[in-house]
């Protein structure tokens, strides 16, 4: 999308911990300030203040005997940012800036979903008209929106809530919609680590991540950023995450750049038919040195496109394009030298297909549905890997054109 003219226009999350006390909160408040004195537009998207969320879900749960509807808790869950956004809009209000705030129960509120109350998506075309004919309008005049992040509502006036990383979620539509050149998180992270400070020591701040790489971190548990929310990433629009104590949104942090593929997807990852080859043993697991002997011989002679284990087998996938008769040598010998292997078997012509998009690991029962259909059609499994957004199989090469329109039909027929 062309940016919406030639003044540079940034898009500003603040989670909840860079508004948890009045200190933070005015830290943030003139963080947004400055940057306007340099002549930049910005909007503002705020999560509620602190754990307030946390605390509205526990009480209301607590009270109605967990038998609240979910479009119920949503209206009480509202509360949290319906809040932050009065308090931060009136406080640059009295720091000298004109500000107003979009709270859902507005007529202009620019976040339309659909009716999934709980985890409700947003519905973009509705999105997108709302915010350029609502906030565009404003920026453009050097009045700073404050959106109410996490909320949404439905064409029929109903507030939903956008579930995990619903914020984010927020931004990333606004800043779309709006042909902003920069999204900022503000957190309590120095930006994306090499680990998690809670449970590792010394981690390291990525200075740069893409996107598709970002997601897989997600999807192990990693609470970074949410894949739901990388889903909206904008492809042309770079963000950054930084910490809120710096109290400065041009400070250095982690840039995630790049978008993912929103839709679920299969393809033909890999053009030459894919040979297996499975060692079995006792204990191979136990001993690196075999692994490791195994990966460098593979290297040497082919392309590694997949590997699994356990405690008692190894399972290589790898490339047929070139003549593997020395690999397959190779791994023998290594077979033959060890007390841990016993034998080796191997399976040729596989093709490698590779199901992958946002949503993939939020998509219940998938991978199941995917084998049925398969089976069904007389088509056997030989290999399946899970990794982040993407699930990896192996099946006939001959079977692959069959195979390809099975699991891509299996993917739109998902629910």
């Amino acid at each position: 999308m062309e940016k919406v003219d030639s003044h540079k226009t940034i898009v500003v999350k603040f989670g909840g911990s860079s508004l948890a006390d009045h200190e933070r909160l005015l830290k943030a408040v003139v963080a947004v300030m400055n940057e306007a004195k340099k002549g930049r537009r910005v909007a503002v998207v705020v999560s509620a203040m602190g754990k307030t969320t946390d605390v509205l879900m526990t009480t209301a749960k607590n009270a109605s005997n967990g038998k609240l509807e979910k479009k119920d808790l949503d209206e009480i869950l509202s509360m949290g940012e319906r809040t932050s956004i009065r308090i931060f809009s009136a406080a640059l209000k009295t720091n000298g800036a004109e500000s107003c705030y979009f709270d859902p129960i507005d007529s202009n509120w620019p976040i339309i979903t659909d009716a999934t109350f709980q985890n409700a998506n947003p519905i973009l075309k509705d999105c997108e008209k709302n915010i350029r004919e609502c906030v565009l309008p404003l920026i453009k005049q050097g009045i700073i929106p404050v959106v109410a992040g996490f909320l949404g509502k439905t064409k029929d006036g109903k507030i939903t809530t956008l579930g995990r990383g619903g914020s984010d979620t927020t931004a990333f539509v606004l800043a779309e919609a709006l042909g902003a050149d920069e999204i900022v998180l503000v957190t309590d992270a120095d930006g994306i680590m090499s680990g998690d400070p809670k449970i590792v020591s010394n981690p390291q701040r990525l200075s740069e991540i893409d996107v598709n790489t970002l997601v897989g971190l997600a999807d192990s548990g990693a609470k970074f950023i949410h894949s739901k929310a990388l889903k909206y990433k904008p492809k042309n629009i770079n963000v950054r995450v930084i910490k809120h104590a710096h109290g400065n949104l041009s400070k250095e942090g982690t840039v995630i750049t790049g978008a993912l593929a929103a839709e679920l997807d299969a393809e033909i990852a890999h053009p030459f038919p894919v040979a297996e080859i499975t060692v079995i043993g006792n204990g191979i697991s136990a001993n690196p040195q075999i692994i490791q002997e195994m990966v460098e011989k593979t290297k040497q002679h082919s392309l590694l496109l997949g590997m699994s284990m356990n405690t008692n087998s190894i399972i290589l996938y790898v490339s047929q394009e070139k003549n593997l008769d020395a690999l397959f040598n190779n791994i023998h010998d290594i077979t033959k030298s060890n007390n841990e292997t016993i034998a080796m078997a191997v399976k040729k012509d596989l093709v490698f297909i590779k199901t992958s998009g946002v949503g993939l690991e939020e998509t219940h029962g998938i991978i199941g549905k995917i084998s049925e259909d398969l089976r069904l059609n007389g088509i056997n499994i030989s290999g399946i890997l899970t990794i982040t957004s993407s699930i990896l199989l192996f099946v006939d090469w001959n079977e692959r054109e069959k195979a390809l329109k099975l699991i891509k039909n299996s993917l739109r027929t998902a629910k």
